[in-house]
């Protein structure tokens, strides 16, 4: 979400615009009260067909939550509606969640996964999307949008946020603070007597931090392979963190 609109500059655009209306009737509205939001949704879900969502690490819920929640994704998936969501890379972190996400990804509702600070977004169809106001989940002040324009921004946010997030099933590697500055210098494109004179430490030192990431890149020397590019595509996925 580099070009064009943020969601977050979307976001405070649309606190403005629903100031300026207040009082008026428009297809963009703010809503205070959880329940009623979770009412609105609950209205919405029967009859949509495709579901688009953003997932920003929140609150941990409590069981008999999560497991009627869980149950109905898979009551909606049995009924055939398609369902894409994105993730925080934080939310991974939590095994328990982890096995969740991707036992309703392999149900059907297919999950990918992000290192930017994501909005909780829902998006049913093209017909209306609600946006919470910050990124923190299940934080007061939601936008309930229907108007056309918004929506097809929304989309196309999420739909650029989707084709760069990473499969929720591809393997991740933590690297030391050092290993991240020397693959960020690498990834940049300079050589390791360039990365040993911007980090103020020896070039034999840049090679031993170059050697321990390709090792737990798992990364072997081969011939048909270039291993500082393959260590850079991973650090610019986030599988390299």
């Amino acid at each position: 979400m580099d070009d064009g609109v943020s969601m977050a500059q979307l976001v405070h655009r649309l606190e403005e615009v629903v100031g300026e209306l207040r009082g008026i009737p428009a297809d963009v509205e703010r809503v205070d009260d959880d329940a009623l939001v979770r009412q609105r949704i609950a209205q919405v879900v029967p009859a949509a067909g495709e579901l688009r969502a953003l997932h920003p690490l929140g609150e941990a819920g409590k069981g008999s939550e999560e497991h009627r929640s869980r149950r109905n994704v898979l009551d909606a998936l049995e009924r055939g509606m398609t369902m894409r969501t994105i993730v925080h890379t934080s939310v991974m972190d939590d095994p328990r969640k982890a096995v969740r996400i991707r036992q309703l990804h392999a149900a059907g509702d297919l999950h990918r996964v992000v290192d930017e600070p994501i909005q909780q977004l829902l998006i049913f169809d093209r017909a209306v999307a609600f946006l919470r106001m910050t990124p923190f989940a299940y934080a007061p002040g939601t936008l309930v949008i229907r108007q056309q324009s918004v929506l097809t921004a929304l989309i196309d946010l999420f739909e650029r946020t989707w084709a760069n997030a990473r499969e929720v099933d591809e393997p991740t590697y933590t690297l030391s603070a050092r290993e991240r500055e020397v693959l960020a210098l690498i990834a940049q494109g300079r050589s390791n007597g360039a990365v040993a004179s911007a980090l103020s430490i020896t070039e034999a030192a840049v090679g031993k931090h170059v050697a321990s990431v390709f090792a737990k890149l798992k990364l072997p020397e081969s011939p048909d392979d270039n291993r500082r590019v393959l260590a850079v595509l991973a650090y610019l996925r986030g599988t390299a963190r």
